[in-house]
């Protein structure tokens, strides 16, 4: 069967000759950010392979919680959910635990404006409702989503916004992957920065069970170092950064994140900062999640900024 084609949203800005590419109808994935021509984020599998079965890539909002649950199973405001194990809405990890939430081809989103290459601006909205099943079934929460990204002055910003706006309190657990790859040098001489922040302990199925130690700001180069690490009391605004010979990505958890993820494969040729709202299987522990009360609103946003090296 031939994957249906997904129409795209494009942005630029001319000055910095940035250029970010969005897919609305595969969860707003953020497919390509480009600077001079030339790609910044891992396309791994594809747009397809991510649309279809959620093998991640580019920059993908996690929905709705970010990284593994425990299990198949989480009680929350009120609500005692049995996530469907159905792989065509929710993929599992390599311990077949449920990861990413639901698989973003099925988080379709309505661009509520022309993506404006005047102003480097979009915005998209999803209604997550009982009237959408393979939605409300894994999370049923009835809110409204909205997505804003814009270009301006050498940066990506993204920002998503949950409105509680019925009568259901929303646990907050999302949050973005970004496969950041740095093209002008090999893995083993980027230059990677983190700012302070505290490390949690985890399992060997990567849930957190513990908090450990505090860690000061750090930079070093990646060469055989791999991450997959998971971190709290970060900072706002918190800068990470990787430089290789011709570029620095710098991305700044702007407001609303103050969890993260640290991933970088040995074999994988990016390095994921991920902001997160939560840690990994907060709708399970309850640890370190926030509900939304009905009628109440929240924002989170970070930035992607792409700049020459020095």
């Amino acid at each position: 069967m031939t994957a249906p084609v997904l129409e795209t949203a494009r942005l630029r800005e001319e000055r910095s000759a940035l250029e970010a590419t969005f897919v609305p109808g595969a969860g707003m994935l953020c497919c390509s950010l480009r600077h001079r021509g030339a790609e910044l984020l891992a396309q791994n599998a594809g747009v397809a392979a991510y649309a279809q079965h959620g093998k991640t890539m580019g920059i993908p909002l996690l929905y709705p919680w970010a990284n593994r649950l425990a299990g198949f199973d989480y009680s929350v405001a009120a609500h005692s959910v049995r996530v469907p194990h159905d792989p065509g809405r929710v993929r599992v990890d390599q311990n077949g635990l449920p990861i990413h939430g639901v698989i973003g081809g099925l988080m379709a989103w309505e661009l509520t404006d022309a993506n404006d290459h005047a102003t480097g601006s979009l915005t998209a909205r999803l209604s997550w409702s009982d009237s959408r099943r393979e939605l409300f079934e894994v999370f049923p929460f009835r809110h409204e989503l909205r997505y804003e990204a814009r270009l301006r002055d050498g940066r990506l910003e993204i920002e998503l916004t949950v409105d509680a706006c019925g009568q259901d309190a929303v646990p907050l657990s999302f949050g973005f992957h970004p496969y950041l790859s740095p093209t002008g040098a090999a893995r083993e001489h980027w230059l990677v920065e983190l700012p302070p922040m505290r490390a949690l302990e985890l399992d060997a199925r990567k849930i957190p069970v513990g908090s450990a130690q505090v860690l000061g700001a750090r930079r070093f180069e990646l060469d055989a170092l791999e991450f997959d690490d998971g971190f709290d009391e970060v900072s706002e605004p918190a800068r990470f950064s990787v430089t290789d010979a011709g570029r620095r990505i710098e991305l700044t958890f702007r407001e609303g994140y103050p969890y993260a993820q640290v991933f970088a494969p040995r074999a994988g040729q990016f390095i994921c900062f991920e902001p997160m709202t939560a840690p990994a299987n907060a709708l399970r522990s309850g640890e370190g999640l926030r509900v939304l009360a009905a009628g109440e609103r929240f924002t989170a946003g970070f930035a992607v900024a792409v700049s020459d090296s020095v």
